[in-house]
């Protein structure tokens, strides 16, 4: 074998491996992750005497909440509704995930993800676009099986009141330095994407990262004060990206017509990375 032909094939060789020892590294941390999940309701329920939900207190130390799976699939006591806008319909949901699962869902996605596209109101299909400079992945239809996943689908269903058949697969989505969205509409103006499960009547958008500068998620026309986005100062509402928080928001008004003040955007990461996770829902089992 001549002397260059041993260099290229020693360097695919060293690179191939390079990969099977990432991937390796990568489902340890994964399995890590599963193992240890329901471990923190327990944990962190001896750290706190009580949690409020509206004006009612719980105590955390309740004795048969430590065999409720029911109760931590749901983490009940931990998550803590706050409505924010009644015109367009927003709710903030504090700690909707835990540490784990947000952790979680970022090592699932870390390894795929992909330049982010739009929907092109014409053919209904994803397109790049400078209106979104992010980076994201959908889950696969095998990795909505996964414990942990179903886990954080059944409590999207339960706080927003639709079927878990009619969500589509979770988009994990990551925003670098000076990465935005522009304001837009989850709805469709296409007739192609609403074929498969028919108009999109809600968001839940779940925040996967803490430390993050800039990087709030911008409602034009809710509220009537200013906000912050991306450190220019807005008039709107703004929700800071905190890690384990989620903001469930309807994109169809309580008449059944697209609702045109649900207008949203991501604002200008300023410095750090934000992680977020996104599951849309349709009027009927999304396909």
């Amino acid at each position: 074998m001549a002397p260059a032909m041993r260099i290229v094939f020693g360097l695919l060789t060293f690179v191939t491996l390079g990969m099977i020892i990432g991937a390796l590294f990568q489902l340890a941390f994964i399995r890590r992750l599963e193992d240890s999940y329901g471990t923190e309701f327990l944990s962190s329920r001896r750290l706190h005497e009580s949690q409020s939900i509206g004006n009612l207190q719980l105590p955390i130390g309740i004795p048969h909440w430590a065999n409720d799976k029911e109760a931590e699939i749901l983490r009940i006591g931990y998550v803590k509704p706050e409505i924010i806008s009644w015109s367009p319909r927003i709710i903030l949901l504090h700690n909707f995930l835990s540490t784990e699962e947000c952790d979680y869902l970022r090592g699932l996605a870390k390894p795929r993800l992909q330049i982010s596209t739009v929907v092109d109101t014409k053919t209904g299909k994803g397109v790049k676009s400078d209106v979104r400079t992010s980076s994201g992945m959908f889950l696969s239809p095998e990795e909505r099986k996964y414990p942990m996943v179903q886990a954080i689908e059944k409590r999207i269903s339960v706080y927003s009141q639709v079927p878990v058949e009619n969500g589509e697969l979770i988009q994990v989505l990551r925003y670098e330095k000076n990465q935005f969205y522009r304001p837009h509409h989850d709805y469709f103006s296409d007739t192609f994407n609403l074929k498969r499960g028919g108009q999109r009547v809600a968001t839940m958008l779940m925040y996967l990262s803490d430390n993050v500068e800039g990087g709030e998620t911008y409602f034009p026309v809710a509220g009537t004060g200013e906000c912050s986005c991306g450190g220019r100062t807005m008039k709107g509402l703004c929700v800071k990206p905190i890690k384990g928080d989620a903001v469930l928001f309807w994109s169809m008004g309580l008449d059944g017509q697209s609702d045109p003040k649900s207008i949203h955007g991501g604002c200008e990461v300023l410095a750090g990375e934000k992680w977020s996770a996104t599951k849309w829902m349709r009027q009927k089992t999304a396909s």
